[in-house]
């Protein structure tokens, strides 16, 4: 500890000479003050000592203190939690004698070592408690979570207990080498291969469509099992819908199962598929999977309503007509007399007209919010059209027309349009489209623009636009039964054509949602992941708010209760309701909004991970090679007790001393504050006790 300024050390000089003419003023040459000969001595040192210290603070003197500290190396002790490690007989020995070696190892660590431990599956805990439930085994994550917490600190070794079987993050050796210290691994589990009957993999499609077929791909492996049959089962339900004989020929053997069924219900439909067991399987946890498939029915109606017949509007129907989800129908305007509100989309084509400015029409399908894709021609009545506020505005100039080629603008949010549909619209003739300033809003969006000969324009051919109205669109042109002949000629197909058509009606058909309440979950949830809500409130205005207080009420199989409350967020609510077993749940979620009750209906499913089980042969391999680039050693858990005389022989494992200087200004320590003060204060005393003032 030292004392140094910020000013040349001669000053301290001044700070003498300032105190010594103080107290000799006050003392010396002061006649009228009656002191003894040793008061005022006293008294002269205690205002000479006061003076000489606030007159060095006026130099920013700072107090430098060297502090050395000592830092043990650190051992990190990790242990996999995992399943996997008792999947196999010696799992009594895991659970009872293993954990006593490691209590032991860690106990006489400690003597000579600063140790932490964590234990691991999916996720790194700190400490240890171990029970081996873990249902999925992230190794990668032990690397990444120690170079995040003990980069630039004394990391002496990683001690990494497993059996190296991963089943979630990257490979452990990629991360591990960027961990600065020796690893040294104990070899845990079985490399044996175990008689074995499991589902290794399924393939299937989460969502599909009513009405459609679909298929699914199953691959079930056996290890150990040869000359044994088994029986392949699905189920939808108690209903069994498909079976086959597996008959196994070899020991290490594999077979993909493909069938499909079709979707005949609507919603989430749940799939059992499982295997019979054979005689002294090592484990039946990975005989059986359920599998979640989302069924839409998502037939949807549109409506072609036109000024007159032409040839675009059969060109888009059979494009339209070629996928099953749709149900198109064609009516002309002055003929049409059904209600626009029993279809999903209305593509107007030169609607409104000259002849027909379909005014009842138009207030329906505002009221309902139904989307629209208008079709612009020479029939189009371009003020009516303007009044419709579909995003694009267009100030035509007597009636007239320009021939408008399409080229596709460089980023279009809504929807993705393939790089050889895109290539097809240099080939593409124009559309006839009207002549004038075209204007959008600031919430559209165009997808394809007019290059009108060869001179790209910023006038939209094709455009989008949604708020808080909803959704439609407009094609600036007619003439698209040419654009479906060029792809023909082009390519024998009309793929390019058909993409551009169905992609618009698609996006235009999904409705935006607008109930004032909202919950939103996924259908499906694994058993080791947390269950999370989203809501949503709006009032009257379809403005966001969150006054009011949002309760739910989750229900299990059995008809078990659980309620809770959604918390608030800036302007939304969220719940975090935890972790749910595996089952099927259904839930309610109630607000009151003034004096309306609010109720949101749902459910969702829990499904069994069963990661740990698809794999059951330790990878050992994988243990010998983190340790080897690491410049650790591999042992099994017979020899746990050499890992103490390993680390004791390592040179690079050694206590770190560490210098720390620190400058504080000796004006801030409160110390200083009342040495003045007493000083002051003492000689304050002095002088009264005796008659001075």
């Amino acid at each position: 500890m030292n004392i140094s300024t910020e000013y040349p050390v001669w000053m301290i000089v001044f700070c003498f000479i300032a105190g010594v003419l103080y107290a000799a003023i006050m003392y010396y040459r002061n006649k009228r003050m009656d002191f003894s000969p040793l008061l005022t001595k006293i008294l002269a040192i205690l205002r000479f000592t006061s003076i000489f210290v606030i007159t060095f603070l006026l130099l920013s003197p700072l107090l430098k203190i060297t502090k050395q500290t000592n830092e043990k190396p650190i051992i990190v002790l990790a242990q996999d939690n995992s399943q996997s490690i008792i999947i196999h007989k010696d799992s009594s020995f895991y659970k009872n004698e293993y954990k006593q070696k490691l209590e032991k190892l860690i106990d006489n660590l400690s003597k000579t070592y600063d140790v932490r431990t964590f234990n691991f599956d999916d996720k790194v805990k700190e400490n240890l408690s171990i029970d081996y439930n873990g249902k999925q085994t992230d190794i990668s994550s032990v690397f990444d979570e120690l170079i995040t917490r003990y980069t630039n600190r004394n990391l002496g070794a990683l001690i990494l207990a497993s059996d190296g079987i991963y089943n979630k993050g990257s490979n452990p050796l990629y991360t591990a080498g960027k961990l600065k210290a020796p690893v040294f691994t104990i070899a845990l589990g079985d490399t044996l291969v175990r008689k074995d009957l499991l589902i290794q993999k399924l393939n299937y499609n989460r969502i599909t469509y009513l009405g459609n077929t679909f298929p699914l791909q199953i691959i079930v492996n056996a290890n150990k099992a040869k000359g044994q049959t088994a029986k392949l089962r699905v189920n939808k339900g108690a209903k069994e819908i498909f079976n086959k004989n597996i008959n196994i020929t070899s020991d290490s053997y594999s077979e993909t199962i493909n069938f499909t069924t079709e979707a005949k219900e609507s919603g989430l439909q749940k799939y059992s598929i499982s295997l019979s067991p054979i005689e002294n399987e090592i484990t039946l946890s990975n005989n059986r999977k359920d599998i979640f498939i989302e069924v839409l029915d998502a037939r949807q109606k549109i409506l072609i309503l036109a000024a007159a017949p032409h040839p675009d509007i059969s060109a888009i129907k059979q494009t339209l007509e070629n996928n099953r989800n749709y149900d198109v129908q064609v009516a002309l305007a002055n003929e049409f007399t059904k209600s626009v509100t029993d279809y999903n989309l209305i593509i107007m084509h030169q609607l409104p007209s000259a002849n027909n400015v379909m005014g009842k029409v138009f207030a329906d399908l505002e009221k309902a919010n139904i989307p629209v894709l208008y079709i612009l021609g020479a029939q189009s009545n371009i003020n009516q059209f303007n009044a419709a506020n579909t995003g694009l505005s267009i100030a035509a100039k007597n009636q007239a027309f320009n021939d408008a080629l399409p080229f596709a603008v460089n980023e279009f949010p809504f929807f993705t349009v393939s790089d050889e549909s895109k290539k097809m619209l240099n080939y593409f003739p124009p559309l006839t489209s009207f002549y004038g300033n075209y204007k959008i809003s600031t919430s559209a969006e165009p997808l394809l623009m007019q290059k009108i000969g060869n001179v790209a324009t910023n006038q939209p051919l094709i455009v989008f636009n949604q708020n808080m109205g909803g959704k439609n669109g407009v094609i600036a042109g007619e003439g698209l039964w040419r654009w479906k002949l060029a792809n023909y000629a082009q390519k024998n197909n009309t793929d390019a054509f058909d993409e551009l058509i169905t992609k618009t009606v698609q996006y235009l058909a999904v409705r935006i949602e607008k109930g004032l309440f909202k919950v939103s979950i996924p259908a499906v949830f694994d058993e080791n992941q947390q269950i999370e809500f989203d809501a949503e409130l709006y009032n009257d205005s379809y403005e966001l708010i969150n006054e009011a207080d949002v309760n739910l009420t989750i229900f299990n199989s059995q008809g078990k209760k659980f309620t809770y409350q959604f918390n608030r967020t800036s302007n939304a609510y969220h719940l975090n309701a935890g972790i749910f077993p595996q089952g099927d749940y259904k839930f309610q979620a109630i607000v009151k909004l003034k004096n309306k009750t609010l109720t949101q209906n749902g459910s969702f499913s829990v499904t069994a991970l069963d990661a740990e089980y698809l794999n059951t042969v330790a990878n050992h391999q994988l243990l010998y090679n983190l340790s080897k680039q690491s410049g650790g050693e591999m042992i099994y858990p017979s020899d746990i007790e050499r890992l103490s005389d390993l680390l004791k022989t390592r040179d690079d494992i050694k206590v770190v001393k560490y210098t720390q200087k620190k400058y504080d200004d000796l004006i801030n320590l409160s110390w200083i504050f009342f040495l003045i003060l007493g000083l002051l204060s003492a000689e304050w005393f002095l002088r009264k006790r005796n008659g001075g003032y």
